[in-house]
């Protein structure tokens, strides 16, 4: 719908769009998105509401949720958990779940197997964000059924009837939905997440004990800093961290894996530079991440073909005036409260932009090619001041996960693997309607 609403205007730079009823001025130019989403951030700061925010407190105090100075506050709190020293301390704890999710294939698979791979990606990603996060260790392979898990994935399913239809409610009639209490983040889930928060807070600073994780940034943040932070807000950027990990850079990887199923011939040019980084290293290490190049392109081009956020909203917050620049434009005036988006998929899918858009082709972003691609014409993580904190975070779990499966299992299409990928159309995130079924070999 996105790239067909794009395609419908080729010759404007914005045209009027709907969200149900709500109106939304969609940005197609990049030096305009550029302008609105950079130049003249202060101006449209915000993302809209999904929720009334007096209905559901844990959601409304996440990051992607919070306004204005709040916003700004958290995100300086929250920017340091992201710094290379803090991803070097991740990378070990990322190191060491990815190895666990190899061992435990390798142990299970004597030759091939099919695989349903979301499922099992998310049980990856899962572990991953529970240790760095929130200093849980699971192996949700394992014990499939561990609390945590279970907690996952009962937040992140967004194609039951039931929280469709509250979405649409709070979009059509946002008085009844929040006379009606609707909320994102179940009651039983708010629960879980803030007694483990509270626990671990609870614990660590009775013990000192010292995890460099995004739990003991905040800490340090409340009692070093002085800045005021309640175990609520703490547990919900924990949580949309988790959230944000949980689906996308799980859907990431299956995209990736479906690709390299169907592209051997990419698949073995990543096996050979991973082959090349392993001797050079011995292991796989924080540098010899920065290393795997090819394999940066191969992720990039997914998260172009197959954006997890194929539309980006911004709230306006103070007026603003679009002035024309061609004969037929006229000034656009925005007040406080108008709603302007960013086409995502349809500037992803634009011929203009990226050549043959629907082929896989990961040399778009070589080192020889990547600087002809216009910045603001590429945005899977978002952009601008309110772009994805955690970007670098999602790419290196996704490169630890390929470097470590790669190098023991080919990744294979089998009869259970749709071909051409089925989008769903009742999810209301972009999936395969059939599942990511293919099969992990066994490398001889």
């Amino acid at each position: 719908m996105i790239k067909n609403l794009y395609s419908a205007f080729p010759n404007h730079r914005y045209a009027g769009i709907y969200q149900m009823t709500q109106p939304m001025l969609m940005i197609r130019d990049p030096e305009l998105i550029k302008q609105l989403a950079v130049k003249d951030f202060e101006h449209f700061t915000d993302h809209i509401s999904y929720v009334p925010s007096d209905n559901d407190v844990l959601w409304s105090n996440n990051l992607f949720a919070l306004k204005g100075t709040k916003w700004s506050q958290m995100r300086n709190i929250l920017t340091p958990a992201f710094t290379s020293m803090k991803m070097r301390y991740m990378f070990e704890l990322m190191d060491e779940v990815s190895t666990q999710f190899v061992t435990f294939y390798e142990k299970k698979i004597s030759n091939q197997q099919t695989i349903e791979l979301k499922d099992a990606y998310t049980r990856y990603t899962n572990d991953v964000i529970a240790t760095c996060a929130f200093g849980v260790k699971c192996d949700s392979l394992e014990h499939p059924k561990n609390e945590f898990y279970t907690m996952g994935k009962v937040v992140t399913e967004m194609k039951s009837f039931r929280r469709i239809s509250k979405l649409f409610l709070h979009f059509l009639l946002p008085t009844l939905a929040k006379a009606l209490k609707f909320i994102i983040i179940p009651g039983k889930v708010s629960a879980f997440f803030l007694q483990l928060v509270g626990d671990t807070l609870r614990v660590r600073k009775e013990e000192g004990i010292l995890r460099q994780d995004m739990l003991n940034l905040l800490m340090e943040a409340r009692e070093k800093d002085g800045i005021s932070i309640s175990d609520l807000e703490i547990t919900s950027q924990c949580l949309v961290f988790f959230l944000a990990g949980f689906e996308s850079t799980s859907s990431m990887m299956c995209f990736t894996s479906y690709e390299l199923a169907v592209n051997p011939d990419i698949q073995e040019r990543i096996r050979k530079e991973i082959e090349t980084v392993h001797r050079k290293f011995g292991k796989l290490t924080y540098e010899a991440i920065k290393e795997l190049k090819y394999l940066d392109t191969v992720l990039n081009e997914t998260i172009r073909k197959w954006p997890a956020a194929f539309l980006l909203d911004r709230l306006c917050v103070k007026e603003y005036t679009i002035e024309p620049e061609y004969p037929d434009e006229v000034p656009v005036h925005l007040k406080p409260g108008d709603v302007i988006c960013f086409p995502v998929a349809g500037l992803h899918h634009d011929p203009k932009y990226f050549p043959n858009p629907s082929k896989f082709d990961p040399e778009r972003f070589s080192d020889s090619n990547k600087d002809s691609i216009h910045p603001y014409t590429f945005l899977p993580f978002g952009v601008g001041p309110r772009s994805c904190i955690g970007y670098r975070f999602a790419m290196i779990k996704a490169k630890i996960m390929f470097f470590k499966l790669l190098s023991t299992f080919e990744i294979v299409v089998c009869d259970k693997t749709s071909v051409p990928l089925k989008i769903s159309k009742i999810d209301l995130m972009l999936t395969s309607a059939d599942g990511f079924w293919l099969g992990l070999k066994r490398r001889i």
